[in-house]
């Protein structure tokens, strides 16, 4: 039998039924009392046969199930159902061979959050939780999210963002790569963003007046909370901050422009099926060339997103970053020519 959610919520409402005794249950109400909970949850849900009511109920009384002890009372022509002991139930049972394996298939997938402080409380649950399951057959790992748990500064990540949760203004001693000695920066914090594998905290910087400051956390050396006055963020809407960008750079006063670029040779294949932007149309000028076009806001992580397909992109417009990046490719090519 499928282990599905509907399955689940059928199993809970034939329950309730079994055990009521101020009403008869005959096999249509049982599809009723099943049909009109799921509406509620989904009013796309199809109706329930009887076939798979009764398949239900095989379940429930099975090993595999909950083994129910469930007596038919006939009255007239018709058949009702009800609970052999009125103060059983499945929700006083142990877990089922359903529930462990859903609850095994929730824990493999929660295992896979490697390197995020905010999950260390797995690290003791997660064992405690495995005891005691079997399985017939075992797949080991098959899905890993991506993460890098040896980045610098990872372990700042729970404490960042239960600041954020609690509204703490934070005094964040930071250091650049352009610099050798670290400085101090207020910061009032708003925003977690992961990207390229790096975290960045999103804020109000009082001293700068912006709102979007940010800070890769593995610049971040140190930082405690201060007891100022909490700043809300009242500007911006970080649903929509990163629609307009690729990355986490927004430069100030920047404006939507048109991009576009072409692709060559597998590379185009890869770009048409893995869009760059919500905002790429994407033409095939031939067999082997892709042209896509983009409104994006320019950033310097476009940039360097651009110049990592090297020889299987070219830049038609606009002008600003045709330079640019043909400028760059050139500079490296000149490390190969000494």
């Amino acid at each position: 039998m499928a282990t599905t959610k509907n399955a689940l919520i059928r199993f809970k409402v034939l329950d309730n039924c079994f055990r009521n005794v101020g009403r008869k249950y005959f096999i249509n109400d049982l599809i009723s009392e099943c049909e009109n909970v799921l509406l509620d949850i989904d009013p796309q849900s199809n109706g329930i046969s009887r076939r798979q009511i009764f398949e239900d109920i095989a379940f429930m009384e099975s090993t595999e199930g909950w083994s129910i002890e469930l007596e038919r009372h006939r009255d007239g022509r018709k058949v009702y159902y009800r609970y052999a002991d009125l103060s059983f139930s499945i929700n006083k049972m142990p877990l089922n061979e359903i529930e462990i394996n859903q609850l095994k298939d929730t824990i493999d997938l929660l295992s896979q959050f490697k390197g995020m402080p905010q999950f260390e409380w797995m690290n003791e649950l997660i064992p405690k939780l495995k005891q005691g399951m079997t399985s017939n057959k075992s797949t080991g790992t098959v899905m890993e999210f991506e993460s890098n748990e040896f980045l610098k500064g990872i372990e700042l990540l729970g404490p960042l963002y239960n600041a954020i949760f609690y509204k703490k203004v934070l005094k964040v001693s930071y250091q650049t790569f352009e610099n050798d000695t670290p400085f101090d920066v207020m910061i009032h914090p708003y925003f977690l963003k992961q990207y390229n594998n790096r975290w960045f905290l999103f804020g109000y910087n009082p001293e700068k007046e912006k709102y979007d400051w940010n800070l890769a956390i593995d610049r971040i050396i140190s930082f405690k909370e201060m007891q100022h006055p909490f700043l809300e963020n009242t500007i911006i809407d970080w649903n929509e901050y990163f629609d307009d960008i690729i990355g986490v750079t927004k430069p100030a006063e920047a404006e939507l422009e048109k991009v576009v670029l072409q692709f060559t040779g597998l590379t185009a294949k890869y770009i048409e099926t893995k869009p760059i932007h919500g905002s790429q149309k994407p033409k095939w000028l031939d067999k082997n060339t892709l042209e896509i076009r983009l409104k994006i806001i320019l950033n310097y992580e476009f940039e360097r997103f651009v110049l990592s397909y090297a020889d299987n992109v070219k830049v038609i417009e606009p002008e600003k970053l045709r330079n640019t990046v043909s400028d760059r490719l050139k500079n490296a090519l000149g490390y190969y020519e000494m």
